[in-house]
C-alpha cells in the first residue's frame, strides 16, 4: 500500500469528466461475420501454378486434386446466429436510466 502524503491539502488535482453523448442504440455491426472459404489457399496455388506453368496439366495435378477434394466436402449447414444485437436492445433501456418523454 502507499501511504497518503501528510497534509491538509490534497496532491492529486480534481479530474472533471465529460459525459458520454448519448447513443441512439446499441448495435455491434456484422456479428454473423461468414467465415472464410477453406478452399482459398488452395485455389490460389493452383491459379498460381498455373500461371508459372503455362496451363499445364501435369505439373498443377496435385494442387488440382486437393481443390476438387476441398470443394466436394460438404460444408455445415446450420450455422446458429449470433444473438448479441436482440440482447443489447433489451438491455438499452436500463442502461440510458430513465428519461423524459417529448
Amino acid at each position: 500500500m502507499v501511504p497518503k502524503p501528510q497534509g491538509g491539502a490534497s496532491t492529486a488535482k480534481s479530474v472533471t469528466h465529460r459525459p458520454l453523448p448519448p447513443l441512439p442504440k446499441l448495435r455491434v455491426r456484422r456479428p454473423n461475420k461468414p467465415e472464410m472459404n477453406p478452399c482459398l489457399g488452395i485455389m490460389s496455388s493452383v491459379l498460381g501454378c498455373w500461371a508459372s506453368s503455362g496451363y499445364s496439366i501435369q505439373g498443377c495435378a496435385q494442387f488440382e486434386q486437393k481443390l476438387r477434394a476441398c470443394m466436394d466436402t460438404p460444408r455445415p449447414a446450420n450455422t446458429k446466429k449470433n444473438n448479441i444485437n436482440y440482447h443489447l436492445s433489451r438491455m438499452y433501456p436500463n442502461i440510458i436510466g430513465p428519461h423524459k418523454r417529448k
